[in-house]
């Protein structure tokens, strides 16, 4: 390489870490969820979100959205330019979120059937009697969907529409990359050995997933943005994000990995919620199933069987270009993914 060229590149390193310093001391408090928001239910940790657009809705059935246990739900509410909930208020929904709050050790028991039949029907239940309606729209994300198809299946008659993202049915598609390592791991040991699940057991699975573009590329390529103070904010506050995970529920947990990831239950149709089986035939109502192209948590081969799983006669898939986290944040899924779920939504 030539000397001159090289120097000139240390020297430019040099100046982008000394306005690096400058830069970090300017920002401010890191704060996630943009969009105005109130409490309408607690209950032990969790809370029901209900949040607050410019306008009035124009759709008349409210939209509750059921994430995921395993981080805070957030990354829907990023920050004010990349928010699904602010476009989806901006479409006319009027829009409801369950946020599962943090698990400790009095939570170390609670099962599925606690999750599913017990705090989201209580939730679902809050807002048809806020709403005087005997059924809403449901929106379930990732795990969360898993969570939204079991109970669209067991309480059919509270569920108008029910619309799904990046939501495993198939755990063994082979390139599950998230469920052959949970197949191989002795989840009675490990449950019983750790309670809860820490946080930091999980981020450290996810981020295995990706070793070289997770814990290398990133942070490498954090330094060309360093003297960009917004770039710099955008970059903490999804840091902040993947680092500020719930602990989870030990028992839920064993469940979970159990009898989607390990024995493909859901596939099968042989889940149970407690003492009841999940059958999806039940589910009549029309199911939007959206995914990502790009996705590496939850593969578009994981998500696509729904359809021939449901009992449902008005189905739609879509397709978007993206991963599992850009499907809510890209520049591009701000601009399709909201309008495309409202217009299914207004159609029916």
């Amino acid at each position: 390489m030539d000397p001159e060229r090289a120097r000139a590149e240390v020297e430019a390193f040099r100046r982008k870490l000394e306005a690096g310093l400058e830069t970090l001391k300017k920002v401010g408090p890191i704060e996630l969820g943009a969009t105005p928001r109130e409490a309408v239910y607690t209950e032990d940790k969790l809370t029901l979100w209900h949040f607050k657009g410019g306008k009035k809705p124009a759709s008349k059935t409210p939209l509750l959205i059921c994430y995921a246990l395993v981080n805070t739900p957030w990354m829907i509410d990023l920050q004010e330019d990349r928010s699904m909930v602010r476009n989806l208020l901006a479409q006319g929904e009027d829009v409801y979120l369950v946020d599962w709050g943090y698990p400790d050790g009095a939570d170390r028991w609670l099962t599925l059937e606690d999750y599913i039949d017990g705090y989201l029907d209580r939730c679902v239940d809050v807002v048809r009697e806020r709403h005087g309606i005997e059924s809403l729209n449901l929106l379930g994300i990732c795990q969360g969907g898993v969570f939204s198809l079991c109970y669209a299946a067991l309480h059919p008659e509270k569920v108008r529409n029910l619309v799904t993202m990046v939501t495993p049915v198939d755990f063994h598609t082979p390139d599950n990359m998230l469920s052959h390592w949970a197949r191989n791991v002795d989840i009675d040991l490990f449950v019983d050995t750790m309670g809860n699940v820490p946080a930091d057991v999980m981020n450290f699975a996810y981020l295995t997933l990706k070793p070289l573009r997770l814990n290398q590329q990133k942070y490498i390529g954090l330094v060309d943005i360093l003297d960009n103070p917004k770039e710099v904010e955008n970059f903490l506050r999804m840091e902040k994000w993947i680092f500020d995970s719930p602990d989870q529920a030990g028992e839920a947990f064993r469940e979970f990995a159990r009898d989607f990831f390990q024995k493909n239950l859901l596939m099968k149709g042989e889940a149970r919620i407690g003492n009841r089986v999940v059958d999806l035939r039940k589910i009549t109502q029309p199911v939007l199933n959206i995914y990502a192209e790009q996705d590496h948590l939850v593969p578009p081969a994981a998500s696509a069987p729904l359809g021939g799983l449901v009992g449902s006669k008005d189905y739609t898939a879509l397709a978007f270009k993206g991963g599992h986290i850009g499907i809510y944040v890209s520049g591009r899924a701000q601009k399709q993914v909201p309008p495309a779920i409202h217009a299914w939504l207004a159609d029916r």
